[in-house]
């Protein structure tokens, strides 16, 4: 494990320099959730009833028990494989991917979070310049035009920095709402977890909307993580439907879950007001 220093990280707007390393960063954190909501899915007993049925009808027709029982639910993992978005389950965006050139960050001045812990140590983060990657990828990439439109469907994407390296990342979905804030992704690398970064990420952004005016923020966890659903709930999250009064019935129906095959909720919705 190595020991993360808070108060040198620093949190700024992703440039296209660093779009393939989030990248690589958000697959290293996702690992094995498209198959956990997978099996969360195969195991509703709806679904079940489903399989259940076609095994029954196929058994008439091959030999098998075998292959009456596999047939059908090896179909179904394909079909949820190529159906089910990539992106939901890492705090869930309906988008199979989202827009890493729309979304990076352009000007020649970093725009930045302010980092708590640097104020109460009183050091000055430094970030170091990292080595630009020369490529054809970039170069399909800087070439790609970007307009304000689909910089505003993009939304946002901030990371964490520490002496040169990315440690970590969130992504903050474009307005929807007056006054709403959405987060669908906060990944940090994994030889920099339990040391804070993901609370640091959080709290500085909130800090920004409150700021900005938003009054709530949303945040979506794929439905059988345990982690990130500790995590939030930690942070002063609440689970959306837990409390039941007028107001939350009006957020329910704006704020709907990720939902996959047969209706099931892929997702919890967390909120937190400001």
């Amino acid at each position: 494990m190595v020991r993360l220093e808070l108060d040198q990280v620093v949190m700024r707007r992703m440039k296209e320099d660093d779009i393939e390393i989030v990248k690589a960063l958000i697959k290293e954190g996702c690992e094995g959730t498209e198959n956990r909501l997978i099996l969360h899915i195969l195991t509703r007993p709806l679904c079940l009833f489903v399989l259940a049925v076609f095994s029954s009808v196929l058994r008439c027709l091959v030999h098998s028990f075998i292959l009456a029982l596999a047939i059908p639910v090896f179909l179904l993992i394909v079909f949820l494989k190529i159906t089910m978005p990539r992106s939901t389950g890492v705090l869930g965006s309906s988008r199979p991917y989202w827009d890493y050139v729309g979304s990076s960050y352009r000007e020649t001045q970093d725009e930045t979070l302010l980092n708590p812990y640097s104020r109460i140590s009183g050091r000055t983060p430094v970030t170091k310049k990292p080595r630009r990657r020369t490529g054809c990828k970039e170069k399909e990439m800087s070439s790609e035009k970007i307009t304000p439109e689909r910089e505003q469907t993009a939304g946002q994407v901030w990371v964490a920095e520490c002496e040169g390296e990315i440690v970590g990342c969130l992504f903050r979905e474009s307005e929807t709402r007056a006054g709403i804030t959405r987060i669908c992704r906060l990944v940090t690398g994994c030889w920099y977890r339990r040391e804070g970064l993901g609370r640091l990420l959080l709290q500085s952004l909130e800090n920004r909307e409150r700021e900005a005016g938003a009054h709530r923020v949303y945040a979506h966890v794929p439905y059988p993580s345990k982690v990130g659903e500790a995590f939030f709930k930690k942070v002063g999250y609440l689970q959306l439907g837990e409390v039941e009064n007028e107001e939350e019935e009006e957020e329910i129906k704006k704020e709907i879950p990720e939902k996959g095959f047969m209706g099931y909720p892929l997702t919890k919705v967390f909120y937190k007001d400001l």
